[in-house]
Parts: C-alpha cells; structure tokens; sequence
C-alpha cells in the first residue's frame, strides 16, 4: 500500500529563476528552495506552467531539477513535471528525475495536436515506463492544454500502478470530488491536489489532499492558513483568508506584464531573492506596473499581518 501522506499540503510551484543575461540562475534556485523549506511548506512542484517549461530546453531543465534535489536534501516533497511535446524527450527528463531520488513526476497531455484517449494514455504510460519506480501524477489543465481528464482516461491510467494521484487545475471543484472517487475505489490510495489558486479552499473542502500553485511562494502564509483551518474544520476562516488570497491575485494579474514577472518582482521585494525575469515571448515588467506593483506588495503584506 502507497503511502500518500507525502503529497498531503501546500505545494508552491516553482519559478523559473534567470540571471541577468536570461539563463539558469543556479544561485537563484538554491535560494528559493532554501526559502520554501524555511516557510514550512510541504514540497514543490519543479519544471510546470510557472517553470516556464515549454521555453526552456531539456538540459536546463535538467540542471534546474538536479539544484532543487541537491538544495533540498529530503526536507522537500518534490514532483519534478517532465512532459514535453514529444514522447522521447519526456521519456529522458522521466528517467533523469528518477535518477535524482525525486518522490513523482507528473505530466501535462500532449497539447497542439488533439489527440485521442488511447494515445493520451500511451504517452504517459511510456513516461511512466521509463521512469518505473517512479509515482506518477497525471496534470489536468485543460484551459492551456486543450484536453481534459475524463474518467474513461482516469479509468485507463488507473491501471498503472505508478499513478498515485491527479493535479486538477479544472475549474469546477466537482472534478476533484469525482476524481478522488474514481482514484479511491477499492482501497487504493490516491491523491488528488487543487490547482487553481483562487478556489483552495472550495478544492480542499471538496476533497483535495493538498495544493498545488503558482501564486503560492509570493503569499505561502496564506495558503498555510487555508490548509490549517480546513484541516482544523474553520471553513468560516478559510473562506476569509481565501477571498483576501483572491483580491490579491486579481491585483496581479491587472498588471501588464506577465504574471509571472510580477510575482518574482514581489518576490524580490518581500524576501529579497532575485530570480530574475521572464522569458520571451513572456512579458517582462515595464514601468507601467510599477503602481499596481506597489498596490499588491502593500494587499500582500497586509493580509499576511493579518492572518499571521
């Protein structure tokens, strides 16, 4: 029997972190990984949307990872996301992070071309064959990948024993619900994390064994809080700290920059760790956002004294 005790928390994903002439910051990641451990969240989530994945080629994702596990030195969960949009490739980042001890790997569907169920399942099989001893965690994003996880596919990858869990970024918190049905029948451990940011609570209330976000590192405390007051059964809290959460994300995402952009700029501002910018064609701030910049440190800032 799996223990899944492990994937059960918050999971900040983590940033893509660059130097001043755009490439792999190894300074940068050793120091965001040291922070997460500091903060007391549960692991992260390495190489996804907020990794800026699909900009960057294997071999930095390689590096990127391999900083994360040495840095880390087993005081992290770590889900490393090893797809890339074609099987071979994911098949040799799959192997590397099994290589590295690392605890999932996890995996997005093909995206571009729409493809059928039973080649959707192929792919992840095939990564999850190279990397055997592996779990594996399917990543539902159908607004960016173009595909959604249906239960005739969940049904198919449940006959992989690897597949321990699902990282739903579906909007309606219903699927997490069916999911954990689906990925429990029977006895059989199974983890499935709410991925949306704005709907942590809703996600965890519904079921969800943990989270996974990209907003999670510019505002861990408040997401700790969420996860402590549902485990604690104060949804009245929760439901608190969750819409100050949500008129934050709201006021980063009014900048004109990427968002992205915005919150290394905020990380750098409240933790003093420089990550970096963005990478094309992701837009970097401008001096345009400079106000709203200052307007979501201060929204920031103030729910965190607030809820501390």
């Amino acid at each position: 029997m799996k223990d899944i005790t492990k994937y059960q928390g918050i999971f900040p994903a983590f940033y893509a972190c660059y130097d001043k002439d755009g490439n792999i910051s190894l300074e940068g990641v050793k120091k965001l990984t040291e922070y997460f451990i500091k903060v007391g969240v549960k692991g992260v989530y390495v190489g996804g949307s907020s990794g800026e994945c699909i900009y960057q080629d294997k071999e930095e994702r390689k590096q990127l990872l391999e900083t994360v596990v040495k840095t880390a030195a087993g005081r992290l969960t770590i889900i490393a996301h090893v797809a890339c949009n074609n099987t071979r490739d994911s098949e040799e980042l799959a192997r590397h992070a099994e290589s590295l001890g690392v605890d999932a790997i996890a995996s997005i569907p093909p995206i571009y071309f729409k493809l059928p169920d039973y080649a959707i399942a192929e792919y992840w099989n095939d990564m999850s064959k190279a990397a055997p001893n592996t779990d594996f965690i399917i990543y539902n994003i159908p607004q960016l990948a173009g595909v959604s996880l249906g239960i005739p596919l969940l049904k198919e990858m449940l006959k992989n024993p690897m597949v321990v869990g699902v990282k739903n970024s579906s909007m309606p918190v219903q699927d997490i619900q069916m999911f954990k049905d689906e990925g429990t029948m029977g006895g059989r451990p199974f983890v499935v994390f709410n991925g949306p940011d704005e709907q942590l609570c809703s996600g965890l209330a519904m079921g969800a064994d943990g989270g996974i976000g990209g907003t999670y590192a510019v505002m861990p405390e408040l997401y700790l809080k969420i996860y402590d007051c549902i485990q604690k059964g104060d949804i009245k809290t929760a439901r608190e700290v969750q819409n100050d959460a949500d008129r934050i994300i709201y006021a980063l995402c009014a900048c004109k920059c990427n968002l992205y952009a915005s919150m290394k700029e905020i990380m750098k501002r409240r933790v003093g760790i420089d990550l970096g910018g963005v990478r094309k064609p992701l837009y970097n701030i401008t001096d345009a956002d400079t106000d709203q910049l200052n307007v979501c440190e201060k929204m920031i800032n103030e729910a965190v004294s607030k809820w501390s």
